[in-house]
């Protein structure tokens, strides 16, 4: 029902009045999901359930998937500092609007024009002086990026001294697998699960080459039970990268 809906309204609207009108449209959807047992911790929600689609399990009053969710309880734990500076590149919109609400020192990011935001910054040549963010949040983007190390080398470089870069991507074991030779949409769904994607890292291959423009790299490994009041994934890797200290070099 949830992808019936969904696609109904973006045969009849332009996506940019979606975005713009969502969380209204969702508010009457969400009024069937309403109860206990189930907490967003985006949009504070309680809930009697999520929205399964079979891949993922959304909030059906903001929207937010599990790795969102995630992202957003660590961010809140952790990062949501008073006056830090924050840039996100291609946000989710659920973190986007979250955000908004709590600092008004974020900055949103994209060059596609497909997500919400408040700049169009390339990530390989990124307008910003060295060391000006406190925090950053490359989520589910490298993979899209053919100079990956030149966008790590920008990430690296505005990042503050003493912040922090929170950094995934979708997953595989083994090695990293690229091809520069792989080029149409139809290939790259076929190789790297995605039109848009370039290439499929692995945990270890992507923290070393992290690593390689001057990261240090903080591995976090999260494990759920399948049906969470949270609605985590099951199972996701995140890392959180920093700049080595004074006393490292």
């Amino acid at each position: 029902m949830y992808t019936f809906f969904k696609k109904i309204l973006f045969s009849i609207f332009p996506i940019k009045s979606i975005y713009r009108y969502e969380l209204f449209f969702r508010f009457f959807y969400y009024l069937l999901f309403i109860g206990r047992g189930f907490h967003c911790v985006v949009c504070k929600a309680n809930l009697r359930q999520f929205i399964d689609n079979k891949k993922e399990l959304f909030c059906p009053k903001c929207g937010s998937i599990g790795r969102t969710r995630r992202l957003w309880d660590i961010i809140e734990k952790e990062f949501l500092k008073e006056n830090n500076k924050i840039l996100d590149i291609s946000p989710s919109r659920h973190i986007y609007r979250a955000f908004k609400k709590k600092n008004e020192n974020y900055i949103a990011s994209d060059l596609s024009g497909n997500f919400l935001s408040d700049e169009k910054y390339d990530i390989t040549n990124i307008p910003i002086i060295d060391n000006s963010f406190d925090l950053i949040i490359c989520y589910h983007v490298l993979e899209h990026i053919e100079k990956d190390i030149k966008a790590m080398h920008e990430l690296i470089r505005v990042l503050n001294p003493n912040g922090f870069c929170i950094i995934q991507t979708p997953f595989k074991t083994g090695v990293i697998y690229e091809n520069e030779s792989i080029k149409t949409e139809k290939e790259r769904e076929k190789h790297f699960g995605q039109s848009d994607h370039v290439r499929i890292y692995s945990v270890n291959g992507l923290i070393s080459r992290l690593e390689s423009v001057g990261f240090n790299v903080e591995k976090r490994d999260f494990f759920e039970n399948k049906i969470n009041s949270k609605g985590f994934c099951e199972a996701e890797t995140i890392l959180i990268c920093s700049k080595p200290s004074t006393s490292d070099s």
